[in-house]
């Protein structure tokens, strides 16, 4: 494909799903996602096992295993035919393709702490390209969910990104990836510039929900890097179905493994676009340990 963009429909149509099957396909994402943040919700608040994987404060806990658990037999039962990338469990088929994105809990740490920012995030991929996903927000009762032929809802309500298009009226958000003490490339000098440019920079804590927060206009736009595939698949699709635009740090072809994504309303995207351009890193020294 070679919009600088991502174009969720032109990929929906590159993976030759129909209009009525993008439908259905929406719909298994919206319930899946659904189920999952319910088992989230009977785990919150007492939670029995939290381990750290591979990377310092990666955590996953009992209740990422049982919301994925039920998110993949959901999954199984309505869509056998589409393999599955999921963040706990990995590849199940081949991915290569069409496949469904998984992340059973999106927002680990702040769960683990009883902070009640977390969702369960399922995104359709093509070729890496997001399509459609959902992304539910159990404890606010929320879901996100879009399709490329019905548009973005929040519940059943239709959503769409807000027209903000100036910085200094903006509200952003971003994260931190789990490497941010190792490498210098890690986010802080953009988060401090743009501190001082806009209205307010958050961070969330769990990028779907981020996302789906811009897809609704509730932020004004996004930026991360570090990130996996599972945490993008849902809230990108999310942002371009409410009207919004979804690109790598530059400006061009987008891909869930990059790792990065600038997500934003269409009238903020090139100064957002600029603006990290120009951010010099900071001197390692002022956040060394």
């Amino acid at each position: 494909m070679t919009n600088q963009h991502l174009d969720c429909r032109a990929a929906a149509a590159d993976a030759g799903l129909t209009d009525s099957r993008l439908e259905e396909l929406s719909q298994v994402a919206r319930a899946t996602a659904d189920l999952g943040g319910s088992v989230l919700m009977q785990h919150y608040g007492q939670l029995v096992s939290i381990q750290q994987k591979a990377r310092a404060g990666d955590l996953v806990t009992d209740a990422d295993l049982a919301a994925e658990k039920a998110v993949l037999t959901g999954l199984a039962e309505a869509t056998p035919d589409i393999p599955v990338l999921a963040e706990e469990s990995g590849a199940q088929g081949d991915v290569s393709g069409l496949c469904w994105c998984v992340d059973p809990l999106d927002g680990t740490t702040n769960f683990a702490h009883g902070y009640p920012f977390f969702a369960t995030s399922i995104g359709l991929l093509w070729r890496g390209l997001p399509i459609l996903g959902a992304v539910a927000v159990p404890f606010l009762q929320e879901v996100f969910w879009c399709c490329p032929v019905t548009g973005a809802f929040l519940n059943d309500q239709r959503i769409q990104v807000s027209q903000c298009s100036s910085l200094e009226d903006s509200l952003l958000v971003t994260g931190f990836a789990y490497d941010r003490r190792e490498r210098s490339d890690n986010n802080y000098a953009e988060f401090c510039r743009l501190t001082h440019r806009t209205r307010g920079v958050r961070r969330g804590g769990a990028a779907a929900v981020d996302l789906a927060y811009v897809a609704a206009g509730r932020l004004d736009g996004y930026w991360e890097r570090g990130l996996s595939p599972w945490d993008l698949a849902a809230g990108a699709a999310l942002v371009v179905t409410a009207g919004g635009e979804v690109s790598d740090y530059k400006a061009a072809s987008y891909d869930v493994a990059s790792g990065r994504i600038l997500a934003t309303g269409p009238a903020l995207h090139t100064a957002l676009q600029r603006e990290l351009d120009d951010v010099e890193p900071l001197s390692e020294q002022l956040y060394a340990s």
